[in-house]
C-alpha cells in the first residue's frame, strides 16, 4: 500500500464539458470513465472541479455521485471574471503540492495550454502530473508538458457518435449550436443543459394555448350555424349568445397555465434515470476483464490477485466476491479461470497468483466472434444492446483495444469484411445488424 501513487484531480469543468459538447457530436460530459482509468493508477485522495454551476444544473449530480468537490465559481458579478476559475484552480494546485507531500500525482483535467506553466512547476516540485482532455478541443502544448495525457473520447466506455452517417444523425444532439461568442466561456456554457431542458415545456405551453384559443374561436363562431334553428329569430339573441358563451368559455382561459405542473413533473421524473447507471449494472466478470485489461496496459509487470482486488474496490467500494457465492477471490478467480475469462500463474507469493487475460486475436477472430453472436439472436440484432452481448461471451472484449474508436466503427469495420451486414432501420431507430 506504501508504494500505491496518491491523485489529486483538478477537473476544469466548462473546459471539458464544451469540449465535449462541440466536438463529440453533442454528449454529455461524464467522468465516470476517467475515473475508472484513474483508479488503476493509484489511490485517488482529491477530486475538485471548478465551475459557475448555475450553468451545469444537471452535471452537479453526477459529479456529486463520485464524490468530486464542487467549487463554485460565480461569473455573474457585474464584471468579468473570465480565469476567475482557472486562477482559483492553479492556487489550490500549487497549495496542495507544498502542503501534502504524500500527492505524488497532480490529475489535470483540461485542454487549456494556459495550464502548461503550472504543469512544468508541478514536475519541477518532482510531482507526475497526468493530463485529460477532449481531444478536438486540447491544444498541442498541453500534452507534451505531461507524463502521460489521456484522450476523453479514447477512455474506455465513453461512446463518442460516428458523425459520417446521416440517417441517425437527428438522435445524436445537435451538433449546430456551438459557442458563437468564444471568448466568453460564461455565455457559452449557458447554452448547455439548460438551454435544452426548458425549450420542450415552452413550446409545449404554446402549442396547447394555441389550441384552446383555436376551440374558442369555433365555439364561439358556432352559434352562427345554430341559430337558424331557433323558431324566433330575434337580433338581439344572436348577440347575447355569443357573448354568453364567450364569457362561459372565458372561464377555462387558464387552461394553459395548468401546463406548468406537468412540465414540472417531467423534469422530476429524469432524476431517477441519471441516478440508474451503477457499477454493479456491469457484470463482474466484465469489469474484471476490463480492469485487468487496463492494469496490463499502464503497468510494465505482472498483475497480481491483491493488484487486481485492490483496483476493483477502487471502482466500486461496494465489491465482495463473498455475493457472487466465493469464499476468497482467489476462488472466485479460479472460478473465471475455469471458464477462460482469464489466466491463472504462480505469482511472487503464495496465495497471490499472477492474472492475465487469454490472447483476445486480431480483427478478424473479433469480427468471427460478432458474427457468432448475431446468429444466435436469430441472425439479426439490434446495434445499441449487441456488445453487450459480445462481451456475455467474450467478457475482455474491447474494441478500442482493436483499434477502433466506437463499437459502431468495429461493426462497419465488420462489415467491410463480409462478416456482416449492417443497415438503419427507421422503426426501431436504430442500425440493425444481420449475419
Amino acid at each position: 500500500m506504501d508504494l500505491e501513487e496518491r491523485l489529486a484531480v483538478f477537473i476544469d469543468y466548462e473546459n471539458l464539458a464544451l469540449g465535449a459538447r462541440e466536438h463529440l457530436g453533442g454528449m454529455q460530459f461524464d467522468f465516470g470513465p476517467i475515473a475508472d482509468a484513474l483508479a488503476v493508477r493509484g489511490r485517488v485522495v482529491a477530486r475538485r472541479a471548478y465551475a459557475d454551476w448555475s450553468y451545469f444544473d444537471e452535471d452537479r449530480r453526477m459529479l456529486t455521485r463520485h464524490q468530486v468537490e464542487l467549487i463554485e465559481m460565480t461569473q455573474r458579478m457585474g464584471a468579468s471574471r473570465k480565469n476567475a476559475a482557472d486562477i482559483k484552480m492553479v492556487v489550490d494546485a500549487i497549495e496542495m503540492a507544498f502542503e501534502r507531500d504524500y500527492i505524488s500525482t497532480f490529475v489535470m483535467c483540461t485542454g487549456d495550454s494556459d495550464f502548461s506553466p503550472l504543469v512544468h512547476k508541478l514536475r519541477e516540485l518532482n510531482k507526475r502530473v497526468i493530463g485529460v482532455g477532449v481531444e478536438k478541443s486540447t491544444s498541442r502544448l498541453l500534452p507534451a508538458a505531461c507524463d502521460e495525457f489521456l484522450f476523453y473520447d479514447r477512455l474506455e466506455g465513453v461512446e463518442v457518435p460516428d458523425e459520417d452517417q446521416g440517417a441517425p444523425a437527428p438522435k445524436r444532439g445537435s451538433r449546430s449550436r456551438r459557442p458563437a461568442a468564444a471568448p466568453d466561456r460564461a455565455a457559452a456554457a449557458a447554452a448547455l443543459a439548460p438551454a435544452t431542458t426548458q425549450k420542450a415545456p415552452t413550446t409545449s405551453r404554446r402549442a396547447k394555448a394555441a389550441e384552446a384559443v383555436a376551440e374558442a374561436v369555433a365555439e364561439a363562431a358556432a352559434p352562427d350555424v345554430v341559430v337558424p334553428d331557433v323558431v324566433e329569430p330575434d337580433v338581439v339573441e344572436p348577440e347575447a349568445k355569443p357573448a354568453t358563451r364567450r364569457r362561459r368559455k372565458a372561464d377555462p382561459a387558464p387552461a394553459p397555465v395548468e401546463v406548468a405542473p406537468e412540465a414540472e413533473v417531467e423534469i422530476d421524473v429524469r432524476e431517477p434515470e441519471e441516478e440508474a447507471p451503477e457499477p454493479s449494472d456491469v457484470p463482474m466478470e466484465v469489469r474484471v476483464a476490463q480492469t485487468l485489461a487496463d492494469l496490463q496496459s499502464s503497468t510494465s509487470g505482472a498483475v497480481t490477485a491483491s493488484a487486481l482486488k485492490r483496483t476493483l474496490l477502487r471502482k466500486d467500494p461496494t465489491f465482495s466476491e463473498s455475493d457472487y457465492g466465493f469464499r476468497t477471490f482467489g476462488e472466485f478467480l479460479r472460478f473465471l479461470a475455469d471458464r477462460g475469462f482469464v489466466e491463472l500463474a504462480t505469482g511472487p507469493s503464495t496465495g497471490d497468483p499472477e492474472v492475465s487475460l487469454p490472447e483476445q486475436g486480431d480483427t478478424d477472430a473479433a469480427f468471427v466472434l460478432l458474427r457468432d453472436v448475431v446468429r444466435e439472436s436469430n441472425g439479426s440484432a439490434a446495434l445499441s444492446g449487441l456488445k453487450n452481448a459480445v462481451r456475455k461471451k467474450r467478457p475482455d472484449f474491447s474494441e478500442k483495444a482493436l483499434g477502433f474508436r466506437g463499437f459502431l466503427q468495429f461493426a462497419k469495420a465488420a462489415e467491410a469484411a463480409g462478416a456482416v451486414s449492417l443497415a438503419w432501420d427507421d422503426d426501431a431507430d436504430d442500425y440493425l445488424v444481420t449475419a
